[in-house]
């Protein structure tokens, strides 16, 4: 019985097995040098190969001949399938597309999600800001000790005056800077990692986010110093805080597909919504990398608080025409 599968195995090779070395050789070429390197004869015999060897590998499992012959054929058809039927797109197209469309479409469709949580940031900032203006015990509640290295209520204006502008501080607040960049960068991906939990560790995070926020801003503004503050922080938290608003969004989009699922199964919902809520991440990612290169060189390089407050607003502005600003989309007229 086994030599009668061996020949039958045998034979149907042979039969077919020029057909298979032909597509071989037209694949390898592809792989080798791109489609440029084929010839006429061989681009228009390119789908009938494909076609041929899907026979073979049906008749090949359906008759039971040698497994070796069915993982050959199931290879090749699987090398010839990509070749007609896949992406064909360069690195270089891949990261163009990348950014000039799917990472703004992304953001532009979760806008609801990112408004709720830039509500949910300034509402617990605000409300910080107010809480420690009025009873500055409510800093402590708020700020966490290693975050706040001696700006507190209890320090004079100068020392805090000498924070934002590096006069004798300036280890300090690079210190504090590198610890509040590595503390956001947390928040974000924690936001957006925790938000399958129906969005409210995600929730919680942003309104922490925001009550220190709002209690730091809180400290200087008693002192006078809130528009210097204001210059410090939004050369750099234009694009950082942004990033984190964003990756609140993408969080929430998740834990709403789980929360609401519809026909689908959780798991199914949010491996659905888990496409565009990825997408957006990785240009979280991006964000705070150049937020990163903004507060480690140009918040120590550039003290002039107009051209502080210039380059932060003039940010968040090329962010919010980037995302939200009117595109043509590929395949319009």
């Amino acid at each position: 019985m086994v030599g009668q599968i061996t020949l039958k195995s045998h034979r149907f090779r042979a039969e077919r097995e020029q057909s298979w070395r032909e597509l071989e050789t037209i694949l390898k070429a592809i792989e080798g040098r791109g489609m440029k390197s084929l010839s006429d004869d061989q681009i228009v015999a390119l789908p009938r190969l494909y076609r041929s060897t899907l026979s073979s590998l049906s008749v090949a499992r359906a008759t039971s001949l040698d497994q070796g012959v069915v993982v050959y054929l199931e290879s090749l058809s699987a090398r010839a399938y990509y070749i007609l039927y896949g992406s064909q797109v360069s690195l270089g197209k891949r990261i163009s597309t990348f950014f000039l469309r799917d990472w703004p479409l992304a953001a532009k469709a979760l806008w609801k999600e990112t408004a709720i949580s830039a509500a949910l940031t300034l509402l617990a900032a605000v409300l910080a800001f107010i809480l420690v203006k009025n009873n500055p015990d409510w800093f402590y509640t708020f700020m966490p000790d290693s975050m706040a290295e001696g700006r507190t209520p209890a320090a004079s204006a100068e020392t805090l005056r000498e924070t934002l502008y590096h006069e004798g501080g300036s280890d300090g607040l690079g210190i504090f800077a590198s610890f509040l960049f590595s503390h956001n960068s947390k928040v974000a991906m924690f936001a957006f990692a925790l938000g399958f939990a129906f969005c409210i560790p995600t929730a919680i995070l942003l309104l922490y986010n925001g009550f220190i926020l709002g209690s730091f801003i809180a400290i200087f503004s008693e002192k006078n110093l809130g528009f210097e503050v204001g210059g410090w922080l939004i050369i750099h938290g234009a694009t950082e805080i942004f990033a984190i608003i964003l990756a609140g969004a993408a969080g929430m989009h998740i834990g709403k597909a789980v929360a609401f699922p519809g026909e689908l199964t959780r798991t199914e919902s949010a491996s659905k919504a888990g496409g565009t809520a990825s997408l957006l991440m990785a240009g979280v990612v991006i964000m705070l990398f150049f937020a990163g290169l903004l507060e480690g060189f140009g918040r120590q390089l550039i003290t002039n608080d107009l051209l502080r407050y210039g380059i932060g607003l003039g940010t968040l502005s090329i962010w919010m025409l980037y995302f939200y600003g009117p595109r043509r989309i590929e395949g319009e007229p």
